[in-house]
């Protein structure tokens, strides 16, 4: 882990936040119907999170090495526009998703959970872990969150970046009745 300094300075240069699924956005479990439909849990306020944070300029994006048209559509409720699936290979996703952005790979999150999380996370500036993730995840994170993957932990993130960015208070204002 590095101090908090280092923390807040690489949160500060955050342009976007780039989220794996299973384990992150999710609880990490797989559900299947007796039809073989995929079934996922989303958390609420992972979701208003990263509307929030989005509204704050900071852009967010998905890469997940599985297929599925329930996080399709996650996606798209999020607004999130850059969404990569069926990829293990997620550092190439990630510069596929950036070839036409001007983004240094400094200016990233990214939470992961997960081994094929790993070549991304070594590669960006924020590499963050939720207390669930793999320990060498973990131990390549600058960053654990306390909230668990699929309870919150892309919320918690959310908010950290946008207190770190100064923008917090102002994505706040509206549920508190100050414009």
């Amino acid at each position: 882990m590095i101090s908090e300094d280092a923390l807040k300075s690489a949160l500060q240069k955050v342009r976007w936040l780039v989220l794996d699924v299973d384990g992150v956005l999710t609880d990490g479990k797989l559900y299947f119907d007796n039809n073989g439909n995929e079934l996922k849990t989303f958390n609420t306020l992972d979701g208003h999170g990263i509307k929030m944070l989005q509204s704050s300029g900071v852009r967010v994006a998905i890469i997940t090495g599985r297929r599925s048209s329930v996080v399709e559509r996650r996606a798209h409720d999020l607004g999130i526009t850059k969404l990569i699936q069926g990829r293990e290979d997620k550092f190439s996703a990630l510069q596929e998703l950036l070839v036409d952005e001007s983004c240094r790979l400094e200016d990233i999150a990214y939470i992961g959970d997960d081994y094929p999380d790993l070549l991304v996370m070594t590669r960006i500036g924020c590499p963050i872990a939720p207390p669930n993730a793999a320990p060498p995840v973990r131990e390549r994170a600058l960053w654990i969150t306390h909230a668990r993957g699929g309870e919150g932990a892309v919320r918690e993130a959310c908010d950290r970046i946008m207190q770190v960015q100064g923008t917090f208070d102002s994505a706040l204002a509206p549920y508190i009745g100050e414009q």
